[in-house]
């Protein structure tokens, strides 16, 4: 049985008022939560950007669902303190949480003053990240020496089983290079071929767990103001990599994003007042066997969408 959950966005939504939603969510019939963790929002538009460690708990404590985070270890978080904050979240909520480890972005990263690597670094980095969480999780004592250090470093409050580590990507190349060692995989909505040519890859290269997908979407019960919504609160978010990867500042992401065209919007957000049309686009991402579908308004005011989708979407969607 797919998992439905809901997204909740740190960047646009006070923390607060987000822990307020993911409770309406599981009251609504969502089955699961996920968060974002940065540093920044992607534009001064959606003006926040809470602490998702502090959140985590706080989520997990107020629901009984299973909830998860994006995370990029390596410069702004060193991954002993990544793995200390699995190990704690594991402890106190067996089974219920889960870590996507990604590379990053500049516009978080950078407030660290050192260099942003090029991606083959970052790739190395990370894979050098996850190898140590994994071996803190296990009980080891780990010193190491390389992209990232670590001295002598050991966790004393782990849980009986380590939360799972799921590879984060958005390309076919990512997303074989994440089945090396990850324990699932997770991407963002994109058109059906190409998320069928990630699993693909995945899959064929021994990848191993759940399969899950974020799906950006806006609805409202008037097309325009489904429209208005994405075109306020998410046209900075349309730039493909590196462009995402590499921007620094909300400024950059602003000055860039002036001008872009509501059908460049429409290529990454699934925009429309219809429910149907909505329902049918989560459809074809069943068909292609996502296990864990997590659902992301782009708007700042969730309680109409959770309690609209709770009622006449996703009970249309478990019965097929």
């Amino acid at each position: 049985m797919t998992v439905f959950g809901v997204h909740a966005s740190h960047e646009q939504i006070h923390p607060a008022a987000l822990l307020e939603s993911v409770v309406h969510a599981e009251r609504a019939g969502f089955d699961a939560a996920m968060c974002s963790d940065h540093f920044a929002p992607w534009s001064e538009r959606q003006g926040q950007s809470a602490f998702a460690w502090s959140w985590l708990g706080a989520a997990l404590q107020a629901t009984t669902l299973p909830c998860g985070v994006v995370n990029a270890p390596g410069q702004r978080y060193h991954p002993a303190i990544i793995a200390q904050a699995i190990g704690t979240l594991g402890a106190m909520y067996p089974g219920r949480f889960w870590a996507a480890l990604g590379t990053g972005e500049a516009a978080n990263e950078h407030i660290t003053g050192d260099p942003w690597p090029r991606k083959d670094v970052r790739n190395a980095r990370l894979r050098e990240c996850v190898d140590v969480i994994r071996a803190l999780l296990a009980g080891e004592e780990v010193s190491h020496d390389g992209l990232i250090r670590v001295d002598r470093a050991k966790l004393w409050s782990r849980p009986a089983e380590p939360p799972a580590l799921v590879g984060a990507a958005v390309s076919v190349a990512t997303a074989r290079w994440c089945a090396e060692w990850a324990d699932g995989l997770i991407t963002v909505n994109a058109p059906v071929p190409h998320l069928r040519a990630m699993i693909d890859a995945y899959r064929d290269a021994g990848g191993r767990g759940p399969l899950s997908l974020q799906v950006h979407l806006s609805w409202a019960t008037d097309q325009a103001e489904a429209e208005r919504i994405a075109y306020d609160q998410w046209r900075s978010n349309v730039f493909a990599p590196p462009v995402c990867w590499d921007l620094e500042t909300v400024e950059h992401f602003d000055v860039i994003s002036t001008q872009v065209p509501m059908e460049r919007l429409r290529q990454v957000v699934n925009i429309s007042a219809d429910l149907g049309r909505h329902t049918g686009w989560l459809e074809e991402y069943l068909d292609l066997g996502f296990d864990r579908i997590f659902l992301h308004h782009v708007g700042q005011e969730l309680g109409p969408f959770v309690d609209v989708f709770g009622t006449e979407v996703l009970p249309k969607l478990r019965t097929r």
